[in-house]
């Protein structure tokens, strides 16, 4: 009798096997009954009878297993592969001389290791969601409580007070601003989730952009007596390959955070590096600088280091979130660095004109 090795047949060898066994079987049959009836039985029917039995026994076999599996096995198989492929694939048909138990196993596996990432995804999704939608109501609540209590203050008389209906009012409609600011900014990360925010690319000097927002934030600089320079004074011309306003508005957001959350009497320095392929700008403050267990959440929507004070600075609390589409919509990249009371620098990079 025959052993079968192999770990799990596919279903041809395990039909070939078993066939094999009962005509080895019947072979041993035959030749005992030639030896007590040597007169009956010829030697054509010695090994005629076994090689007959080897064929129908396979052709039975493998008929029989051919049914198990397209009935168990291959459904099976088939929902499996049905949910990994669309629809309008072809159905996957039965090979019998593949190791179906072996692709089974190893689909079973795969199907569930690819809907444990899914349920998981998907759960952090939802509590991505319920932050998110947490975070856009707080920061309208703020805006829309502020102009509410000024209007009502307004409409019980203070419109004949000349010294606060002016004020109010401008304070009123600052709110508002901000609110729009927030409205449009969420479009504008909506846009770039979308993929429907096209980038013009085009070469300019990225060391010029950079010294016209630091002279267009002189004034905002000098409210504190923060000094805004280069590095080493690097002002060399610098090509680089991107949509010029939109690394505009990235350069502003970093030079208006470094002036916004440092000290008094303190800098801004802005850097260019060469890498290669990329040139590397990075922006740094002296400022009181960011807690390790900010970092990595510094580009997250509405994420604010400190929330109290962050809002009576004003902004929308999407600055960092819209810097990092912006360069991810580039292929490039951005990081944070920062130590409490030494202050912050942010890097970004951008490819180099060709």
């Amino acid at each position: 009798m025959l052993i079968f090795t192999t770990k799990n047949p596919s279903p041809e060898q395990l039909a070939w096997f078993t066939a094999a066994n009962n005509a080895g079987i019947l072979l041993l049959f035959t030749l005992g009954a030639k030896v007590l009836f040597p007169n009956s039985i010829t030697w054509v029917l010695v090994f005629l009878i076994p090689v007959v039995s080897l064929g129908f026994g396979y052709l039975a076999v493998y008929s029989s297993l051919h049914r198990f599996i397209y009935r168990k096995i291959k459904l099976i198989y088939k929902t499996i592969h049905s949910m990994k492929t669309p629809t309008t694939n072809p159905i996957v048909s039965v090979n019998m001389k593949k190791h179906m138990i072996d692709e089974v196993e190893q689909e079973v596996i795969e199907w569930a290791q690819n809907w444990t990432k899914e349920i998981s995804s998907l759960k952090s999704m939802e509590v991505y969601r319920r932050e998110f939608l947490g975070n856009v109501s707080h920061e309208l609540k703020t805006p829309i409580f502020n102009i509410q209590g000024y209007l009502l203050t307004l409409l019980d008389g203070g419109m004949e007070d000349p010294d606060i209906n002016y004020k109010y009012l401008t304070r009123a409609a600052e709110n508002t601003e901000r609110m729009e600011k927030i409205v449009a900014d969420l479009g504008y990360i909506s846009k770039f989730e979308a993929g429907k925010l096209q980038l013009h690319l085009s070469n300019f000097d990225i060391c010029k952009l950079v010294k016209d927002v630091l002279e267009d934030s002189e004034l905002n600089a000098s409210e504190k007596n923060i000094t805004l320079s280069f590095k080493n004074n690097s002002q060399k011309p610098l090509k680089v390959n991107a949509d010029i306003d939109n690394i505009r508005r990235v350069v502003v957001n970093l030079i208006s955070n470094s002036i916004k959350y440092g000290k008094e009497n303190g800098h801004t320095l802005v850097g260019f590096y060469d890498l290669d392929d990329n040139i590397l700008i990075e922006i740094s403050d002296n400022g009181k600088g960011i807690s390790s267990e900010h970092i990595s959440r510094l580009f997250e929507r509405f994420y604010r280091v400190d929330k109290g004070r962050s809002r009576t600075e004003g902004g929308s609390g999407l600055g960092l979130a819209i810097v990092k589409h912006i360069l991810e919509a580039h292929q490039q990249t951005i990081t944070a660095r920062s130590r409490i009371d030494v202050g912050s620098t942010f890097g970004f990079t951008l490819k180099k004109a060709e």
